[in-house]
């Protein structure tokens, strides 16, 4: 039988500790604390949902992270 590969853990990081820090300054910090894909994102963005382990996403408005999350 197949095994199937285990995922690689996330950083032990909470997604509430962006918000309202400079967009830019987000993605330097997610990358640094181990987060593989950073993405930022426009208000409203049309975007797909499926989870991805290792990938933090920003919804940046303003300049200014308004909501992050994981996946």
């Amino acid at each position: 039988m197949t095994s199937f590969p285990t995922p690689p853990a996330e950083p032990q990081d909470s997604p509430d500790g962006y918000v309202g820090l400079d967009g830019a300054h987000a993605e330097r910090l997610a990358r640094e604390r181990g987060w593989h894909t950073v993405r930022s994102l426009p208000p409203g963005s049309i975007i797909t949902m499926e989870y991805q382990v290792g990938r933090m996403n920003f919804e940046v408005s303003d300049g200014r992270v308004s909501r992050a999350w994981k996946g």
